[in-house]
């Protein structure tokens, strides 16, 4: 994963206020705010599975803000019009690495065509590349892909206009233990992180409820700067800490949502049972 040289310290707290007996206030006015200064060029993990848990505003800002040329990390790209699927449309993504691509036909357009580079990883894979990024472990060996093109090489990653493969997987190492078979996939670091938490604190210790879970803690580990937008601020003290999913030592810059914009969730498909 290409990233850019790690930003300052002084630099990614500028938008924090010392607060609480000298203790960071994480809290940041505005979502425009939180992403102002993430540049073209950047690398950026992003939470959520689906359109479950996404950071719907965190996205629409950096969206506004113009940043292009984003390399990002995510399970999927969104649908056409909603998530990451409007960065998408717009051609603001340069790369995209994730395990599911299915409900996104400019996805595939955009693959197709040679406009969208694509790295496929098994989901599981994907989920450890993140967590072992977040962990400070370089690489790490999976049976996950073993005797198929994902060890051995040759998935298209970017095709040309005219259909022909311009850039393909390389092989990679393989090795056995206790007569098994096993990959080495390398983790993932990120420049950004973007994650929706049910609810946080000041601090940036959050929670998640139910599937938004899936991947958000993970991405936000694996981010240099993470940002999240929480749907409930609280007070630092009002979460017990053994209710904590992600301590806010992995969060930059929190930013709260309004009672409208946590009210904001979608779904991919609407299914009902037939009336009786």
């Amino acid at each position: 994963m290409r990233t850019l040289p790690r930003i300052a310290f002084t630099a990614l707290t500028h938008s924090c206020r010392l607060h609480f007996h000298g203790r960071m206030d994480k809290v940041v006015a505005t979502s425009e705010q939180a992403v102002s200064d993430i540049p073209s060029g950047a690398s950026v993990a992003v939470g959520g599975f689906g359109l479950n848990g996404i950071p719907t505003i965190l996205i629409r800002a950096l969206l506004d803000q113009g940043a292009d040329d984003l390399s990002i990390v995510s399970n999927n790209c969104g649908v056409d019009e909603l998530g990451l699927g409007l960065l998408l449309r717009h051609r603001r993504i340069r790369r995209m690495t994730s395990s599911y691509v299915g409900e996104n036909k400019e996805f595939e357009r955009q693959y197709l065509t040679g406009e969208l580079e694509v790295e496929l990883v098994p989901q599981g894979t994907l989920a450890e590349r993140l967590r072992a990024g977040g962990a400070g472990i370089p690489a790490f060996f999976t049976p996950a892909g073993v005797g198929t093109i994902v060890a051995q090489g040759g998935v298209p990653w970017r095709y040309s206009p005219d259909g022909s493969v311009v850039l393909s997987s390389p092989a990679k190492e393989t090795r056995d233990f206790d007569g098994r078979t096993y990959v080495l996939e390398r983790s993932i670091t990120t420049d950004y992180a973007l994650v929706r938490a049910t609810t946080g604190d000041r601090h940036g210790n959050l929670v998640f409820a139910k599937a938004t879970r899936n991947f958000n803690p993970l991405a936000a580990t694996a981010g240099h700067i993470t940002i999240a937008e929480v749907e409930n601020l609280v007070e630092p003290g009002d979460i017990p800490p053994e209710q904590v999913h992600l301590p806010g030592a992995f969060v930059q810059r929190v930013v709260a949502l309004s009672p409208e914009q946590a009210r904001e969730k979608s779904i991919e498909r609407r299914t009902v049972s037939r009336s009786t």
